[in-house]
């Protein structure tokens, strides 16, 4: 870490964080040294990039091909009603720059592929995924599995959600351990091996969304990697949080590593993202 060098103006806007133990400034030189890739500039990835900006994470890349319409404004609150029709990712760099000038955002106005998702997440500490969809999902899991790169997992249907944390620590030598071992940390294929048929899954433009729910879950998710870049508190890391909000009840449930699992079992077929065909269940491609 470079020598401490927070300004007046930054220890007025951090002194909250400042005079606390866990955090001071040291914690907070930690965070503006850090850097995010957030996934997705929709329900998920709007509150998540208001606090990660707000909390000065000092650099932000943000991933979407899409723009804003009308129908986002009910829960995708870093874009207004002047933005429709607006690449996402610019309204929410305008967004950013509003509200933090500390913070350097990377927009990228792309979908994620195989063939880019390199060149996109191996430039930043930590990956938040707030996608909507399992193409996506996969790809983010299996390339930050390969690469060793922190996850953040988040999804939300109708009035629920769920959010865990994925270090993709396995140590530096993977021929002393094997990927499998006890103790190893779980990964999203691990959770779910394949994706559903497509078409079994219905999204939000179909079945709707409680406007204040990725609220809750993108925040959740902004918090994991908070203390990831601090290095603080306990991550959600073998453990799934689902959230209720018509019950209002938090739930958690473990998450084992599978030994079978392609991308980090102890016989993983996926060496590479060009393995998987990330359309329709998300396999092996045959050979």
């Amino acid at each position: 870490m470079s020598d401490l060098r927070l300004d007046a103006t930054q220890l007025d806007r951090y002194s909250r964080h400042v005079i606390m133990d866990e955090i001071g400034p040291e914690g907070q030189q930690r965070l503006l040294e850090g850097s995010v890739l957030v996934v997705g500039a929709g329900g998920l990835g709007s509150p998540a990039i208001q606090y990660l900006a707000a909390a000065g994470v000092g650099r932000l890349g943000i991933v979407d091909d899409d723009v804003v319409e009308r129908s986002n404004l009910q829960r995708q609150i870093i874009h207004g009603d002047d933005d429709v029709g607006r690449p996402k990712v610019d309204s929410a760099a305008d967004y950013v720059a509003r509200l933090n000038p500390d913070i350097d955002v990377d927009t990228h106005e792309t979908r994620l592929t195989a063939v880019n998702v390199a060149e996109l997440v191996d430039d930043y500490d930590v990956v938040l995924d707030a996608s909507d969809n399992f193409a996506t999902r996969y790809l983010l899991n299996d390339h930050c599995v390969l690469t060793g790169t922190p996850l953040s997992h988040g999804a939300i249907y109708r009035f629920e959600g769920q959010v865990t944390t994925f270090t993709n620590d396995r140590g530096d030598d993977s021929s002393e351990a094997d990927s499998a071992s006890e103790g190893s940390p779980p990964c999203y294929r691990c959770l779910f091996p394949e994706a559903p048929e497509p078409g079994t899954v219905p999204d939000c433009a179909t079945t709707g969304v409680l406007g204040v729910l990725p609220g809750t879950v993108g925040c959740i998710q902004a918090t994991e990697v908070v203390k990831y870049l601090l290095e603080k508190g306990d991550l959600l890391e073998g453990r799934l949080l689902m959230y209720d909000a018509m019950d209002m009840t938090f739930e958690t449930v473990d998450i084992l590593s599978n030994p079978s699992c392609p991308v980090c079992g102890e016989d993983a077929e996926i060496e590479s993202v060009d393995d998987v065909s990330y359309e329709g269940s998300c396999e092996i491609s045959a050979d």
